[in-house]
């Protein structure tokens, strides 16, 4: 994809196996440390209190979410979420590039069904994400 930060294949295998097979729930995302490309971090199954748990602060992450959660009437919901997870700390540099991956995610991963920008963990906090998706 021009103009944006490329993202390398596996990053695409990992999204359509949390999608497809659901064996995992979480995938973690990160720039390479040249900064030049998306490169998986992180596959697996992960409690939202781990998930928190594994965003770092002042280092940026992608992160692939299958979101769990009950509606108000109680059916059983299921969303794919992508967050941008960029903390205040990041530095300048890192914070463009990530941008630029973010944009880039967005386009390749089909069948995400909720996007979230987040800079402190209260973003990404349980109710502040299914306040999001429902």
């Amino acid at each position: 994809m021009s103009g944006g930060i490329p993202v390398d294949d596996s990053c695409i295998s990992a999204f359509q196996e949390l999608k497809s097979r659901r064996d995992i729930n979480t995938v973690i995302y990160r720039l390479s440390d040249s900064l030049e490309t998306v490169i998986p971090d992180f596959e697996g199954n992960l409690t939202h209190d781990e998930l928190l748990k594994a965003l770092p602060a002042g280092v940026s992450r992608y992160v692939v979410y299958d979101l769990l959660f009950a509606t108000a009437d109680g059916t059983r919901q299921e969303k794919v979420v992508l967050i941008s997870w960029c903390p205040a700390r990041t530095k300048a540099e890192e914070r463009i590039a990530h941008s630029s991956g973010y944009s880039t995610l967005r386009s390749l991963l089909d069948g995400v069904q909720v996007y979230v920008k987040a800079t402190d963990l209260s973003d990404v906090g349980y109710e502040a994400l299914v306040s999001r998706v429902s």
